[in-house]
């Protein structure tokens, strides 16, 4: 998959694509809906599926201080968008200037000019534009004189997660910083990841028989509400099962927020200076401070007890679900 970063990296000669545009922050399942339209339109076309987003997120320019919690960064979006059978990514500086872009403006500047849009799906809601003026029936009517036509999806999923709400990066967010990790993981369709690079802490993991990586979360990251979770953390293409804490630890009266993760099982683990994803799979417990510290690793091997089954479990449900689609 390509990735574009600005549209001066568009490659001369580009020729007729089938976009959609959005910041698809998550790339949750109502997303997946609006990507898959556009990805199974192109492939009936016979040209290439493109998905136009933002850096930084809009709302941050318009209003500054007001970025969201990100769900994912852009090199993780690109990833699973990819694994939708995505072309190309462009990704469009969003500056102040570029906000004030007339709508008309805007179709011209990146679908006409730079994408030869054939073909634009979009969700019900989308809007562009200065003060996002613009919406689906204002690009369905730019399209009658630039020679595209505009299908709009209704992304509207719904399941148990927030009591029905229909999916949304906006729902994520709320679940995620509840520490409702399940219902994240159902409107997305995976656990929700958070990234970094694993830093040297304090290191009383190690002391008490629990290495933990301590991760140094990219900024504006989604991060789970304080506790412990049953996980895996992501290294280099594996997997493993691991038992997260998130919070303060105020066991040792400790002020900064962290993410650690125990890899279950693993010893010798040396990961310092590496980039890893840490995937939140359920809540086990809030976060404590015990009487002592051997009630403590008491509580800490218990953990691990629980984490090590639900990720079987969950593994478990994953492979026979897997060959039910199979099948």
């Amino acid at each position: 998959m390509q990735r574009w970063r600005g549209l001066e990296d568009i490659p001369e000669g580009w020729g007729r694509s089938v976009v959609t545009i959005g910041s698809y922050d998550g790339v949750h399942r109502g997303h997946q809906l609006i990507i898959g339209k556009a990805v199974a339109r192109a492939r009936e076309l016979g040209i290439p599926a493109v998905v136009v987003t933002f850096e930084p997120h809009p709302s941050e320019v318009v209003r500054p201080g007001t970025h969201p919690p990100l769900l994912a960064p852009h090199d993780r979006r690109a990833e699973l968008m990819a694994g939708l059978g995505v072309d190309a990514v462009l990704i469009l500086p969003f500056t102040k200037e570029f906000s004030k872009l007339a709508p008309a403006d805007f179709v011209v500047k990146v679908l006409v000019d730079k994408l030869h849009a054939q073909v634009v799906v979009e969700g019900p809601n989308f809007r562009f534009g200065h003060r996002a003026t613009g919406n689906v029936a204002t690009l369905a009517e730019l399209g009658t004189t630039y020679d595209y036509t505009v299908e709009v999806i209704d992304l509207y999923e719904r399941g148990a997660a927030g009591g029905g709400e229909p999916f949304s990066s906006t729902l994520t967010r709320r679940l995620v910083a509840e520490g409702d990790v399940a219902g994240a993981m159902e409107v997305l369709g995976r656990p929700h990841r958070v990234e970094g690079v694993v830093v040297r802490g304090a290191q009383r993991g190690r002391e008490l028989g629990f290495p933990t990586a301590n991760v140094e979360t990219l900024p504006h990251t989604a991060i789970p509400a304080d506790g412990v979770y049953a996980g895996l953390l992501q290294v280099e293409g594996e997997a493993m099962p691991a038992a997260i804490s998130v919070g303060t630890n105020p066991q040792f009266d400790g002020t900064a927020r962290t993410v650690e993760a125990y890899a279950i099982d693993r010893v010798g683990l040396d990961l310092y200076g590496l980039h890893v994803g840490v995937d939140f799979v359920a809540y086990l417990r809030g976060q404590e401070k015990f009487d002592t510290l051997d009630a403590l690793l008491e509580r800490m091997a218990v953990d691990v007890k629980l984490a090590r089954g639900l990720i079987a479990e969950a593994e478990a449900e994953a492979e026979a679900n897997a060959e039910e689609d199979a099948g």
